[in-house]
């Protein structure tokens, strides 16, 4: 079902704002990108809402924390501005408009945005707004806290997870079995050839992050055909899958100078 497939990271956020319904809608128009990467946290009234941040500053007009601010304060505020004026008028998106958007076309990878001692409920509100559009099968839970991973395998046995690191642990694989995950999201930096070979061959899947570099793409496409990426530039990910097999170095400046 993953194998080997570009996820659009935050939507297409490398040209439309990210976590955006237009972000997400331009990935639609792409008939070979079938999964996104967002970030769910819940708002003061508890309505879990898309957006990667804990404070509001840097993507949308507001300030402050988003778990401080309530539904209708959140709507109120524009989240398209900064990006560019041809997005002004986008909002920060609940996960139920979201969802509404992308069932049928899109499968997800929801990273459960928390510190360990904030948003109680935030697996139990997602998991309501997955399963009351029966789309179970087409998501993933992924956090960088193993808690709420625990939590999920309690609450939602049937929706697979996946744990998120930027480094590489000894212990990597229990714990992965520990926290009931066949899925690790990992920075691209941090992997080489044998890592994932490793991986992938004991069963998990595997995504790095976050990569908009023709070349940087190919370079890993080569360590392992079922080796995902998710990246801001879906459209280069599709330039990447149509480039001829280019050995000589010269060539490969000339072909992929981004």
């Amino acid at each position: 079902m993953l194998k080997g497939c570009c996820v659009a990271h935050r939507g297409f956020s490398g040209v439309a704002p990210e976590n955006t319904l237009a972000a997400m809608k331009l990935v639609m128009q792409m008939k070979e990108i079938q999964w996104i990467e967002i970030d769910v946290q819940l708002s003061q009234d508890g309505v879990p809402v898309v957006i990667h941040d804990f404070t509001l500053n840097r993507t949308t007009n507001g300030n402050g924390i988003v778990h401080e601010q309530n539904i209708e304060q959140l709507r109120q505020l524009d989240a398209g501005r900064w990006k560019s004026r041809l997005f002004t008028g986008q909002r920060i998106p609940t996960l139920s408009e979201l969802l509404d958007t992308v069932q049928g076309r899109l499968k997800l990878n929801i990273e459960l945005k928390i510190k360990p001692d904030s948003y109680p409920g935030l697996a139990q509100a997602a998991l309501h707004e997955i399963r009351k559009r029966k789309m179970e099968q087409d998501v993933i839970f992924t956090s960088f806290v193993p808690h709420i991973l625990l939590e999920c395998r309690e609450i939602a046995p049937e929706i697979r997870r996946g744990l998120i690191i930027d480094q590489r642990p000894a212990d990597l694989m229990d714990k992965l079995r520990e926290y009931g995950c066949d899925f690790l999201s990992i920075g691209h930096h941090r992997i080489d050839s044998h890592f994932v070979r490793s991986t992938i061959e004991s069963g998990f899947d595997m995504m790095v992050w976050t990569v908009d570099s023709v070349r940087r793409m190919r370079e890993l496409k080569s360590m392992h055909p079922d080796l995902m990426i998710c990246t801001n530039r879906p459209d280069r990910w599709l330039l990447a899958q149509k480039l001829p097999n280019i050995r000589d170095r010269a060539k490969w400046r000339r072909w992929m100078p981004f």
